[in-house]
């Protein structure tokens, strides 16, 4: 589908600081991120807010926020689920929320070049994979999860696996830069990739509605090249909404500001820098006077739905901007052609 080209000029470094300043003051003494002020906090989303703390120039207040995941690491290498205030709002421990870290610290390490703090996330970082690593099925996809008393829930989720599968990557990565040999890792990212291009059977149909099903595969880089473009054009008039962004669910009309965000990320990372440059001057609009990003609005009416205001939605539009222009050396840690070449 051909888009006039609309690029964005307005969002510049010094507006990363500002945005980077809106997710600072959400972040808890302890390092802690929270969704909003005064809202729950889930390892995932932590990450990403942390991730956008590193690409506003906020090294220090990054590295707190991976020191606090450190500390609340439970013993298997999980966290819950969520919390609220220090108390457990839901007691899961989900693969792709333990495994997430990766992504974070490799991107933290790809800005800063830290090795001493590199050194000092090792050990959350794998013990964050293994235990995604541990729920792996015969066949290559991961589970979703264990609940409290450690039982397994044998679903899996295409999402939550293509996530893992770019967590993998950059623990993967790390493992290289710090000299250390993970062979089960690798063979269980060939698995799970296998799995991701290749048996669409294996993972729950449940989220088959949402973009995170149709782009995630290509952003984690599972799927790349020819098949990659061939999937993103597949459904890209049932969940791209010109001038609005991308829906959640296929069947709402309703487009988020992070589904948006993420699926330019998913676009620069395939090189399709000219679409992902328009569908980011869909969100010039989408913001508060603060910096931050509406979390969701409704079409055609415009209604800004939910009102609450996210560190992690503010982190992805962070991030695809970074992707867009290579503004910190992390601006590329989705991009296939950069693993291609640090694989070499």
């Amino acid at each position: 589908m051909e888009l006039k080209l609309s690029v964005s000029e307005e969002l510049t470094p010094v507006c990363l600081e500002k945005i980077g300043a809106f997710i600072l003051s959400i972040q808890k003494e302890n390092g802690e991120i929270p969704w909003s002020i005064g809202g729950k906090t889930d390892p995932w989303d932590h990450v990403e807010s942390a991730m956008g703390l590193t690409t506003g120039g906020f090294y220090t207040e990054a590295a707190r926020a991976y020191e606090w995941l450190a500390v609340a690491q439970l013993e298997d290498g999980s966290w819950w689920s969520e919390t609220l205030d220090g108390k457990i709002v839901n007691s899961s421990k989900e693969s792709n929320f333990s495994s997430y870290v990766a992504v974070g610290v490799f991107h933290h390490y790809l800005v800063t070049r830290d090795l001493k703090y590199l050194k000092k996330m090792w050990h959350t970082v794998s013990q964050g994979i293994q235990f995604a690593v541990n729920l792996q099925a015969p066949e290559g996809e991961i589970y979703w999860a264990r609940n409290k008393s450690g039982a397994v829930d044998k679903m899996a989720l295409l999402t939550g696996s293509s996530s893992i599968y770019m967590s993998i990557k950059c623990a993967l990565a790390i493992a290289k830069i710090l000299g250390k040999k993970r062979p089960g890792w690798h063979k269980a990212m060939d698995k799970l990739g296998h799995a991701i291009q290749n048996r669409p059977d294996l993972f729950n149909m449940i989220k088959s509605r949402y973009s995170m099903d149709w782009y995630y595969p290509v952003l984690c880089g599972a799927i790349t090249g020819g098949e990659a473009r061939k999937r993103v054009s597949h459904l890209w008039e049932k969940f791209v909404v010109p001038d609005w962004g991308v829906r959640c669910v296929s069947d709402r009309p309703w487009v988020t500001m992070a589904e948006t965000a993420e699926f330019i990320l998913t676009l620069a990372a395939i090189e399709d820098l000219p679409r992902a440059r328009t569908i980011f001057s869909w969100l010039n609009d989408k913001r508060f006077s603060d910096g931050s990003f509406w979390m969701g609005v409704t079409f055609p009416d415009g209604v800004i739905w939910p009102e609450e205001k996210t560190a992690w939605t503010a982190a992805a539009a962070m991030l695809a901007w970074d992707a867009l222009n290579e503004i910190t050396p992390a601006g590329k840690i989705f991009n296939h052609r950069f693993w291609s070449s640090l694989n070499k």
